[in-house]
């Protein structure tokens, strides 16, 4: 059995590799698909994403009531993450920022004339920072040498930016570089975010988060309907309501 080397931060170096791994095989698996079966594939990726955003969201949205009933909690949690959120996001324009960076990133790499690289991009880097695994994941590496939530989070990441990447080109590859910013900076802040993180601010993080997803899924099949980074703040939010 292979050890891989441990250090702070090794979780993300490990998630990173999976992503550009997968991303490169669904790119060669790609190659071989005509463009209808690409479709296909692009709205099964779409299905699967809403899903799990949807699961994912139930499991914190509703509890058994003492009387063995399904009741609905965090509602106004929700409601408030995402007004307050939202509109923080509008005013700063994170989405707008995001696509410059992409377009950026875009030209540095020499994919100009790839006319799908930034909707890969932006679709596939919010996918994979969005949610609890993506910041409990880096607090636990840095604190406690300890890269399980971030290993699982790997396999996980590899399965789905395959399909992606088939479907939607080399702009998913690059999401590596985002999660490798994003999770990079929660290992650094770790000591600094691992009080905040209770119990409480993690499930409100993962209720939040999986609408985000969700979202991202809304926009994979109906094309962008949804601005998902612009309610990036309402993860913080969240957060702060625990």
């Amino acid at each position: 059995m292979i050890e891989l080397p441990t250090f702070p931060g090794v979780g993300t170096v490990v998630n990173c590799v999976a992503l550009i791994v997968g991303g490169l095989l669904g790119l060669t698996i790609g190659r071989f698909l005509n463009e209808k079966l690409q479709q296909t594939l692009h709205m099964s990726c779409a299905i699967a994403v809403i899903f799990i955003g949807i699961g994912a969201t139930m499991t914190k949205m509703l509890s058994v009531n003492v009387e063995g009933g399904l009741e609905m909690t965090g509602a106004m949690m929700m409601i408030a993450s995402l007004t307050i959120g939202g509109l923080i996001g509008e005013i700063i324009d994170i989405d707008g920022k995001f696509e410059r960076f992409g377009e950026w990133l875009k030209i540095k790499t020499g994919n100009e004339g790839d006319n799908k690289f930034l909707d890969g991009f932006v679709t596939a880097s919010l996918t994979f920072c969005i949610g609890a695994m993506s910041v409990l994941g880096p607090i636990n590496d840095a604190l406690l040498g300890d890269c399980t939530v971030l290993y699982m989070k790997s396999v996980l990441d590899m399965i789905l930016i395959m399909v992606m990447a088939a479907s939607m080109g080399k702009g998913c590859v690059f999401s590596s570089v985002s999660v490798g910013l994003f999770q990079g900076a929660m290992t650094i802040f770790a000591g600094l975010l691992a009080p905040l993180m209770t119990e409480a601010a993690l499930d409100n993080l993962s209720y939040v988060g999986n609408i985000l997803i969700f979202s991202v899924g809304i926009n994979l099949m109906f094309g962008k309907k949804i601005r998902v980074a612009n309610l990036l703040p309402a993860l913080i939010i969240a957060v702060a309501q625990a």
